[in-house]
């Protein structure tokens, strides 16, 4: 056709898309929405499992904050928890250790060092 002096092609320009190219595109589209699905649901494991460990850990802090109130309670009325008695006794007994391990080292150390 001739429309203004200039030929007209018909139909669009560039390459018109097969049954093949659509079926294939209709394939990777549910292959993306599977994969999209498989994503979206692993997110979710994983939200789900994050947030049941931080209710867990929330319940052991619960569980240590009670028991510190019950120590508490117990040292106004004037008694001493064992667990306390066995903390400071366990420090105290951890600091002479420490202790022997440092000197000890010292005296390795200087043996070492008089020995030329």
């Amino acid at each position: 056709q001739v429309v203004g002096g200039k030929v007209k092609k018909p139909g669009k320009r560039g390459r018109k898309p097969a049954k093949i190219d659509l079926k294939a595109k209709l394939e990777r589209s549910r292959q993306s929405a599977r994969e999209c699905r498989a994503r979206k649901k692993l997110r979710y494991q994983y939200l789900e499992e994050l947030v049941s460990s931080r209710e867990r850990a929330i319940c052991a802090l619960r569980e240590e904050l009670e028991m510190y109130k019950q120590w508490c309670m117990a040292m106004d009325q004037g008694k001493i928890p064992s667990e306390i008695k066995a903390l400071l006794t366990g420090e105290e007994q951890g600091k002479a250790q420490q202790n022997a391990n440092k000197l000890a080292k010292a005296g390795k150390t200087e043996v070492n060092s008089s020995n030329p």
